[in-house]
């Protein structure tokens, strides 16, 4: 009697074999680098969806590193253009009038007149030197050049104080202010405009149609961020104030301080000086406004610092809507993986497993995201600081660590946050009811 062996069945086909060495391999154990190294070839393996969802992260990344970039440059630029207006400098101003209850504005009182400068001089020990001001647009022209320039009245040490040093030819003189003569002294664009390239000390120009002679030119400054003195004509205060406006108020004072550690001093000697002098009681409030370049400086700083930090919101809103799409992103793999985490969980993964496997791939988003974001706003900020004759736009820009540490670490704080709820989402999932999904 023969024995009848009955076959072995064969082996069934597994139901899905894609990711199943896969998911043995990173069920337990699993390094941290090594999970980056598996949440990155997942990336790589959907290239287009990855970019498109980190594009969020990288536009936001660079935003804020260009825009802060912008921000400290033009704060720089604008530190570096008052520090060039003059040493120790001190500037006064008429006091706003009120008309039928309604301000005019500082400057528009009328009551500093020319001999408060010889009053500030005379009474204050910790100022160096006064010059007074009058300032209008008018015409100049040389032959057949014209054009409009700021048309300066000043005292002799007007140069001084705002640190102008004369490339050709002299200023003026005190003698010049007493003859009320009509002598000038003109910036660089100015010769530049009317003279072309001959030496215009000696020649005659018109300002307002009246004749004046060129004894000297102001050396090359270049743009200051306020005004540039390279676009000025000055004149003596005298001849500007009766022979070309017909004024017989000033517009200001130019005043130097003895030194930077006086000039608090300064300013509270002229304010008591100016006072007595027009003649005020106590109780009346003064008539003139002093400032000084540390005033400038730091209204000019919290002008800057309240762009800076507005430009900067704006680029972080971008990142959080990049965020916003990582979770949106992160969600859709959920589901399209819900299988394969019912896998995971039936060879023994865990829940945190299961959910540091999505964070990580949403951290790593992030990052790659910052990365590129980096590289991003460093190349544009470099691009936009070259000069417009190298292809560049020529803005004061101004790299620094910081802001680019900042948007990293806060875009590897919106993967976090923004992949956490994916993640637990993941770690939820029945595996039973995972194992049936289709």
């Amino acid at each position: 009697m023969s024995v009848v062996t009955k076959p072995e069945p064969p082996p069934a086909a597994p139901h899905d074999t894609t990711h199943l060495g896969h998911l043995l391999h990173i069920r337990r154990g699993m390094g941290v680098a090594e999970a980056f190294r598996v949440a990155f070839e997942g990336l790589m393996a959907n290239k287009m969806r990855s970019f498109l969802t980190m594009l969020g992260i990288i536009i936001g990344v660079s935003a804020v590193i260009v825009m802060v970039s912008l921000g400290q440059g033009v704060a720089k630029a604008t530190k570096e253009s008052i520090a060039r207006l003059g040493t120790n400098m001190i500037n006064v101003r008429p006091n706003s009038q009120s008309v039928r209850g309604v301000s005019m504005g500082v400057g528009s009182l009328q009551t500093l007149k020319l001999e408060d400068a010889e009053t500030v001089l005379k009474a204050c020990p910790a100022v160096k030197a006064v010059s007074p001001v009058v300032r209008s647009n008018g015409q100049v022209k040389y032959r057949n050049a014209n054009t409009v320039a700021g048309i300066y009245g000043t005292g002799p040490d007007y140069f001084q104080i705002r640190n102008l040093p004369i490339a050709k030819g002299h200023g003026f003189t005190d003698d010049d202010v007493r003859r009320k003569a009509k002598v000038a002294v003109i910036g660089h664009n100015i010769a530049e405009t009317l003279f072309s390239r001959s030496d215009p000390i000696n020649k005659y120009m018109k300002i307002n149609g009246q004749n004046f002679k060129v004894v000297g030119v102001v050396q090359k400054r270049g743009d200051s961020g306020f005004r540039s003195p390279d676009d000025e004509v000055t004149i003596p205060v005298t001849t500007a104030m009766q022979r070309v406006f017909g004024q017989d108020y000033l517009d200001s004072l130019t005043i130097q301080a003895v030194s930077e550690e006086r000039m608090l001093e300064a300013q509270d000697q002229i304010l008591a000086a100016l006072r007595k002098a027009h003649r005020l009681r106590p109780d009346e409030e003064s008539d003139v406004r002093v400032m000084n370049q540390a005033d400038i400086t730091e209204s000019a700083n919290q002008q800057t610092t309240f762009l800076t930090m507005l430009l900067a919101g704006i680029a972080f809103v971008s990142l959080i809507v990049g965020g916003i799409g990582i979770m949106n992103i992160m969600l859709v793999s959920v589901t399209e993986r819900t299988r394969e985490i019912g896998i995971r969980k039936a060879i023994g993964a865990k829940r945190r497993d299961i959910r540091y496997q999505f964070l990580i791939e949403s951290i790593t988003l992030s990052l790659v995201g910052g990365l590129i974001g980096i590289g991003l706003g460093v190349g544009v900020s470099l691009w936009m600081a070259l000069p417009a004759d190298r292809g560049g736009l020529g803005f004061p820009m101004l790299l620094s660590t910081p802001p680019i540490v900042v948007a990293f670490a806060f875009s590897a704080l919106v993967g976090t946050f923004f992949g956490m709820y994916p993640a637990v989402k993941a770690s939820a999932l029945d595996p039973i009811e995972a194992l049936r999904y289709e």
